[in-house]
C-alpha cells in the first residue's frame, strides 16, 4: 500500500516500477477494491496504479466540494500522475472513473496513450436525479442509496459485500460532490477529438449505463472498439473479472507491438508467454519484466542479426551450458523463425566439435523429440 500525501488521491501501486503505467479509475461509491479481480494479473507486465475518488477508500474527502466537476477529478488524477512522475500513461476507468478517462483523453491527449472506458457514458442522463441524490445524501447519509446499490451494480443473485461496505464507508459530502460532477458532465461533442486508441466495454444487463451509452462512445471516437459482456451489470470488473481482464490485456498489449513482449510472443508463442505471465508472482515479476525489456526488447529486436541467426546462436549457447529445457523451447522457436530440421541438425552437429560430443548427443535427443512432436501436431493443427 502506498503512503499518500494529504492533498493527493489515495492510490495503490502494483507491478514493476519500470513497466508501462496503467491507471485504474473507480466507480462512484467504490474503492480500489473494485479492481481486485483484474489488477494483480495485469500488474505482471504493467505498473498498475489504482486510485480512490475523494472521500472514498483512503482519499481525503476535502479534495472536492459542492459543485465539483469531472474536470476537477481529472485534475486530481493528473496531480497524482505528476507526483508519480508519469508523463504519459494508459488509463482504464469504470463509470465515473471512465468519464474521468474520457475527459483526460479529450482535454489532455498528450498524457493518455491508450484508453479503456468500462460501463460508462459521455453523459449520465438528466441532471435532475443526480442533484436529487446529492441532496438526499447530504441530508440523510448513504443508507438509502446503499439499500438499492446491489440492484444498480449487479445482476440478480450476484453480490460483493466488500464493495457494499465501501459504499457505506464513503464520506457523504464527497459522494454528493461526485453526484454534482455527474449531473453537469456531458462530453459528447468532445469525443471525436479523442485520439488515444480506445476500447469501450459494456455490461449487457447494466441499467445505469446501458450498452447504448457504450455504443455512442465507440461510434464517436475514431477507431474505437466495443465489447459487450453478457451476464454483466454496472460493475463488470467485480462481476466478470476474467472477461474484463482479458479484454484489457488484449487492448493494452497492442501498445507493445514491436516491443519486447510482442517479440517474445512471436518467437516463443502465445501459449508459452501466457503460461509465464500466469505464473508470475510479486517475487518473480521483476525478472519477467527484465526478460521482456532486455532480452526481447533490446537484444532480439536489434536488426543487426536476423531472427534465424539469433536462433542458431541461442541453440549453440544452450547446448554448451546443458540447458535442455530451454533448448527444447528454443528448438520450437527456431522453427518459428524459419529454420528447418536440417539446419537445426547442422547447428547441433557443429556443437559436437566446439562443445563436446556428449553435449551434442544430449542436444540431438532433445531436438529430435521436439521436432517429432511438432511434426505429429501439424495434421491436427491444419484441420
Amino acid at each position: 500500500m502506498t503512503t499518500t500525501p494529504a492533498r493527493l488521491l489515495h492510490h495503490r501501486a502494483e507491478g514493476p516500477a519500470s513497466a508501462p503505467p496503467l491507471l485504474l479509475g473507480p466507480s462512484l461509491g467504490t474503492s480500489t477494491a473494485l479492481w481486485d479481480g483484474v489488477a494483480p494479473e495485469l500488474s505482471a507486465t504493467r505498473r498498475i496504479v489504482r486510485w480512490d475518488l475523494p472521500g472514498h477508500g483512503g482519499s481525503p474527502a476535502g479534495l472536492i466540494g459542492p459543485g465539483a466537476s469531472v474536470a476537477d477529478l481529472g485534475a486530481l488524477v493528473l496531480d497524482l500522475a505528476d507526483h508519480l512522475a508519469l508523463d504519459r500513461f494508459s488509463y482504464a476507468g469504470v463509470s465515473l472513473g471512465g468519464a474521468v478517462g474520457l475527459w483526460l483523453a479529450a482535454r489532455h491527449p498528450d498524457r493518455v496513450d491508450r484508453l479503456a472506458v468500462v460501463c460508462s457514458s459521455a453523459h449520465f442522463g438528466d441532471p435532475g436525479p443526480w442533484r436529487e441524490r446529492a441532496a438526499l445524501v447530504r441530508a440523510e447519509g448513504l443508507g438509502k442509496v446503499a439499500e438499492s446499490a446491489a440492484g444498480r451494480w449487479f445482476t440478480p443473485g450476484f453480490t460483493a459485500p466488500r464493495l457494499l461496505d465501501d459504499l457505506l464507508g464513503t464520506d457523504p459530502a464527497a459522494y454528493a460532490a461526485c453526484c454534482d460532477a455527474l449531473a453537469d458532465y456531458d462530453l459528447t461533442e468532445a469525443l471525436s477529438g479523442v485520439r488515444a486508441p480506445t476500447l469501450v466495454i459494456a455490461g449487457r444487463e447494466d441499467p445505469a449505463t446501458p450498452p447504448a451509452h457504450a455504443r455512442e462512445i465507440a461510434d464517436r471516437i475514431p477507431g474505437a472498439a466495443l465489447t459487450e459482456l453478457p451476464r454483466a451489470s454496472h460493475l463488470a470488473p467485480a462481476e466478470r473479472p476474467e472477461a474484463v481482464r482479458e479484454a484489457l490485456r488484449a487492448h493494452f498489449a497492442s501498445r507493445e507491438r514491436g516491443s519486447g513482449t510482442a517479440v517474445r510472443r512471436e518467437v516463443l508463442g502465445d501459449a508459452h508467454v501466457d503460461r509465464a505471465q500466469a505464473a508470475t508472482t510479486a517475487f518473480t515479476a521483476p525478472f519477467q519484466d527484465f526478460i521482456s525489456r532486455y532480452a526481447w526488447g533490446e537484444i532480439w529486436t536489434d536488426p543487426t542479426l536476423s531472427r534465424r541467426e539469433r536462433s542458431l546462436i541461442t541453440l549453440t549457447a544452450l547446448v554448451a551450458h546443458g540447458h535442455h529445457d530451454e533448448l527444447a523451447m528454443h528448438v520450437r522457436a527456431a522453427v518459428r523463425n524459419g529454420l528447418g530440421a536440417q539446419e537445426i541438425g547442422a547447428a547441433l552437429l557443429q556443437t559436437g566439435v566446439y562443445c563436446g560430443v556428449p553435449a551434442a548427443n544430449a542436444a540431438f535427443a532433445v531436438a529430435g523429440r521436439v521436432l517429432a512432436e511438432m511434426d505429429a501436431a501439424e495434421p491436427e493443427a491444419a484441420e
